[in-house]
């Protein structure tokens, strides 16, 4: 020991007095041992970001409308974890800062209301804009919610913003992400959402750019004012990226309010889907937002008759407006396994699966506030956001009531760094996945290969890439027909709770055409397995104090990992698998409210929740 002890040093000594001989020439060898050894070892592998695509400001009609006054530049100052004055009063702040934030205001009317109040002097040669100013200096904030409603879905020219103005206000708005956009420490993309509501039935998309403001703001927003086809706002974007050289994508998001329209089998000229539709949704919609605060869009329990998990705060009264009731024919075509399940049909017929998409979550909060924790929950809009009385108040005045609104959610990003172009290529490969509020770590490799001590190895991701593909990819036929073999691994939020399980949910087209769907439980916490003749799984069990808001990590598992192989595998047969991961039980967000403020809450609200994630698909095609 003393003698090596003794080399060591000597060595150290003799390159310490070379390098002061030959200051100006360094030792080559030693340059290149010591870049060699700073190189990573493991190359490809990604970070975990966690974010919010979907927000609004002031800047947005409707939120403003209802109370909202919390600027962009205080959405962006709050998701990096600075403290803002809600706008009822409150002192808020983050427990933990995003990594990535996307401030979507609406493209119709963007930043006209914050205009109006203003009294802003381009208004002056706007016949509407000046009628919308005189109502709000009369405070007659009605009739400018009635205009609003009146105007958005129309391209009467006197209905329109003049362009002008719209260019000037998107600038203004894109500049503003350019502003908080730190590469490495914080992503801030340039976004929009594009407002398409035929008949009250919600086409919704937000539109996230690659670029700044440099680029984005060279193309104003393309709103529902310019048409409601979604194939219009795609053609739209083509033009965009040929123009510019920049990129974007389209997110849908709550098909759940459509009322059957946004996985139709029909495009919204009324013809069926064909081979340039599919191509085309599948270009510009690499993902879509499966979980948010209008309800969750997993599945719904009429779709999925034998998962115990499927009614999960589900919103199915109608379309967007309440206008129209919810027909059971509709919702295979609004929820994204159904959707999903759609899809190997269309590209078993056309060659081009339309709806292969990831899945994200994000919060389409209308209060400048990306907030996903149960206990700090502040709701859709400004007058949502926390009060003795707000459970018993209606969404916009009008809707849900706001005791069905849900606290969710995040999108969660596998990329190699914090950047733009990095997050922005983890979204189009569909390395993301979403949750309903919860910051769970999930991971989920398929490949041909995996073994069962793969997993249980300090660099499993490693060996996930090197012997498969992550959430979002694809697999064909394996050797004699194998079956596919699944690496999972996921872990709870460091600051919430404990994991009930992990399930892959599969879906594929049998022999007949037909779409089937099966969940298989791959790890189960404290012990548990499926009842030998049933299969049925027991409950984990519920901890939750209703009366005190309060849970014990008492049951569940920190961790839970799987190598699972498809026991019913077809190596014929198209299908997907995802991961979802169930949390424990805890006390939702309207039990919090009823402790902190001795608010009455209505009976029929929910007083537990079990967060979750869902990874993105992974395809196997023959």
């Amino acid at each position: 020991m003393h003698k090596l002890f003794s080399s060591v040093t000597i060595a150290v000594i003799a390159l310490s007095f070379t390098g002061l001989l030959n200051a100006s020439e360094p030792d080559k060898s030693l340059v290149e041992k010591k870049l060699l050894y700073s190189t990573p070892v493991r190359e490809g592998l990604t970070n975990l970001y966690w974010g919010d695509l979907h927000l609004h400001s002031q800047l947005s009609a409707d939120a403003y409308i209802l109370q909202t006054r919390l600027t962009k530049d205080q959405a962006f100052e709050f998701a990096r974890g600075q403290t803002v004055q809600a706008d009822n009063g409150m002192p808020a702040r983050l427990r933990r800062p995003l990594d990535f934030l996307a401030v979507t205001d609406h493209a119709e009317y963007l930043g006209i209301y914050a205009q109006l109040e203003v009294n802003d002097p381009r208004l002056k040669e706007w016949k509407m804009g000046m009628e919308w100013q005189e109502m709000m200096q009369q405070g007659d904030m009605m009739g400018l919610a009635l205009a609003f409603s009146d105007a958005i879905q129309t391209s009467e020219a006197e209905y329109l913003t003049p362009d002008s103005l719209r260019r000037s206000i998107w600038s203004e708005a894109s500049a503003v992400a350019d502003k908080y956009n730190e590469p490495g420490l914080f992503t801030a993309f340039v976004g929009y959402e594009w407002t398409s509501m035929i008949t009250g039935d919600n086409l919704h998309r937000v539109v996230i750019y690659k670029d700044g403001a440099e680029l984005a703001a060279q193309h104003t927003p393309f709103s529902a004012q310019h048409s409601n086809d979604p194939e219009d706002l795609w053609d739209a974007l083509a033009d965009y990226e040929k123009q510019t050289g920049g990129e974007v994508i389209a997110i849908a998001h709550n098909g759940n309010v459509s009322n059957g329209r946004m996985f139709s089998p029909n495009r919204e000229n009324g013809l069926p889907l064909d081979e340039s539709y599919a191509r085309k949704r599948a270009r510009w919609e690499p993902v879509y937002e499966t979980t948010q605060i209008k309800g969750d869009g997993e599945t719904h329990p009429f779709l999925s008759p034998t998962d115990e998990f499927a009614d999960f705060e589900t919103w199915d009264e109608g379309n967007i407006t309440l206008d129209t009731p919810k027909q059971p024919h509709m919702l295979k075509y609004e929820y994204s396994r159904s959707a999903l399940l759609e899809g190997l049909r269309h590209e078993a017929n056309l060659g081009t699966n339309p709806f292969k998409f990831g899945l994200i979550g994000s919060t389409d909060s209308h209060t400048g506030m990306a907030t996903t924790y149960e206990d700090n929950f502040f709701g859709k809009f400004a007058h949502d956001e926390p009060s003795v009385d707000r459970t018993e108040k209606r969404m916009a005045d009008q809707l849900q009531k706001i005791w069905q609104l849900v606290s969710s959610g995040l999108t969660a990003a596998w990329s190699e760094e914090n950047t733009r172009e990095s997050i922005f290529r983890a979204i189009k490969r569909r390395e993301v996945y979403a949750t309903s509020g919860t910051r769970i770590k999930l991971r989920f490799f398929g490949g041909w290969e995996f073994t069962e001590a793969d997993v249980l190895q300090a660099d499993f991701a490693s060996i996930g890439y090197q012997k498969g593909v992550p959430m979002g990819g694809d697999l064909t036929r394996g050797e004699k027909d194998a079956a596919p073999r699944f690496m999972v691994a996921a872990s709870r939020d460091p600051d919430g709770a404990n994991l009930d399980r992990v399930q892959i949910i599969k879906g594929w087209l049998n022999a007949s055409g037909e779409t089937e769907e099966k969940i298989f439980d791959v790890a189960l916490s404290d012990g548990r397995s499926g009842n030998w003749f049933s299969g049925d799984i027991p409950a984990v069990g519920n901890t939750v104090d209703i009366e005190n808001a309060t849970y014990s990590n008492s049951i569940g598992a920190a961790e839970l990992t799987a190598v699972w192989t498809d026991p019913e595998f077809d190596s014929e047969q198209r299908a997907f698998y995802y991961a979802r991961v169930i949390q424990i039980p805890t006390p939702r967000w309207t039990t919090y409210d009823a402790k902190y403020f001795g608010a009455v809450i209505d009976p029929r609200a929910p007083k537990t929740i079990q967060d979750r994630a869902y990874s993105s698909p992974i395809w196997y095609t023959p």
